[in-house]
């Protein structure tokens, strides 16, 4: 593999694993969590790790697609 796509999807990895420490939340949603979880409930438990999983997912979908779309161009190039 290039060099430059290697470091590419490290830096990509690197800006993965480091979104999983990110707070996502509005201060709304953080007061909502928060009340909720202080009088017993539980819907607020993961929220941070959900609004980060939607927010992943279509970046993820779309670098997929670009680097299908970039092998194809290259087979076809030869």
């Amino acid at each position: 593999m290039n060099k430059t796509i290697i470091r590419s999807l490290l830096v990509v990895f690197i800006i993965t694993i480091a979104v999983i420490f990110v707070d996502a939340q509005c201060p709304m949603c953080r007061m909502s969590a928060e009340s909720n979880l202080a009088n017993g409930g539980s819907e607020g438990r993961n929220l941070n790790t959900g609004i980060l999983y939607l927010l992943a997912l279509p970046y993820t979908l779309l670098m997929v697609l670009g680097f299908i779309w970039y092998k194809n161009k290259k087979v076809s190039q030869k």
